[in-house]
């Protein structure tokens, strides 16, 4: 039995840390309700962000790759040093992506958004930390599941390749472009189960958009072709993240690497791998470390 006078430590010392955690985000919360509450209750607002986030990342990343050729800090950091991503490269797929943009992004979601998500009150109370952390995680969990076995089929049966995957996969050397150089198919997918999945795990709407900008972020970092030290795959221990050296692998050997994050789904299916170049690194490395 817990003394008395110990058990009121324990319950004060939990009541401060939950008080604590809570209170991390709740001043910003706070804030964005009293200067933006119009603007965050919109249904636009989440396709807003979502767009301008993915149009900040593909500028950055469009910016090393012209760079790249001529600056050697940066080319070092590339999967394929070999290669130069060129104007018609940039063009091509930019006009693709605008147009997704415009025709099966900002135009149907915004309508979808009025539907499923129509202007509400706002909760007066953040998430706590924890619950923002879990949040993001177990929608990302969901989604990476969902769309393992989405990409699998696209790739086993046939007749889905051909008709909406196959356009992905005409650049088997990616750069951040590609990243939504897609049929409006698969876009619909993807949009559909990022508004989905946060719905299904009662997130707060705080928890929603923080996802949202995450999923576009990892996304973008799978297809921007640089092997950056402080990326997702080299910061998530015990080669849990996938990243963008597996997905390069997946456009290189296209039977492989089906997850868009985590790597544990393709070790059990057994379609995990690494690229050539990495694989022959490594074993070099090993080797000088053995000599």
């Amino acid at each position: 039995m817990i003394p008395g006078s110990l058990r009121g430590v324990l319950d004060v010392s939990n009541t401060t840390w939950a008080l604590s955690e809570h209170s991390v985000l709740q001043p910003m919360w706070d804030y964005l309700q009293q200067n933006h509450e119009s603007t965050l209750r919109s249904p636009l607002f989440p396709v807003i962000i979502s767009v301008s986030m993915y149009l900040v990342l593909v500028f950055f990343y469009t910016v090393l790759d012209l760079l790249a050729p001529t600056w050697p800090s940066i080319r070092r950091f590339q999967i394929h040093q070999d290669r130069t991503v060129t104007w018609s490269n940039i063009g091509s797929t930019l006009a693709l992506t605008t147009y997704n943009h415009l025709l099966y992004i900002i135009f149907p979601a915004a309508i979808a958004q009025w539907l499923w998500r129509p202007p509400v009150p706002l909760p007066r109370e953040a998430p706590t930390l924890t619950a923002f952390l879990l949040g993001i995680v177990g929608c990302t969990v969901v989604f990476d599941f969902q769309y393992y076995l989405w990409h699998l089929l696209h790739h086993r049966v046939g007749w889905l390749n051909r008709t909406f995957h196959a356009l992905h996969h005409q650049y088997r050397q990616t750069f951040s472009l590609v990243t939504q150089y897609l049929s409006a198919w698969e876009l619909f997918s993807v949009g559909f189960w990022t508004t989905v999945d946060p719905l299904l795990l009662q997130c707060h709407c705080l928890t929603t958009w923080a996802f949202m900008l995450f999923n576009i972020w990892v996304s973008t970092e799978d297809h921007c072709g640089y092997d950056f030290p402080w990326a997702m795959h080299r910061l998530v221990p015990f080669g849990l993240w996938g990243g963008a050296l597996r997905h390069d692998a997946h456009h290189q050997q296209p039977g492989t690497n089906f997850a868009p994050f985590f790597a544990h789904w393709d070790w059990l299916g057994g379609t995990a791998t690494m690229p050539a170049h990495v694989k022959t690194k490594t074993r070099k490395e090993r080797d000088e470390k053995e000599a």
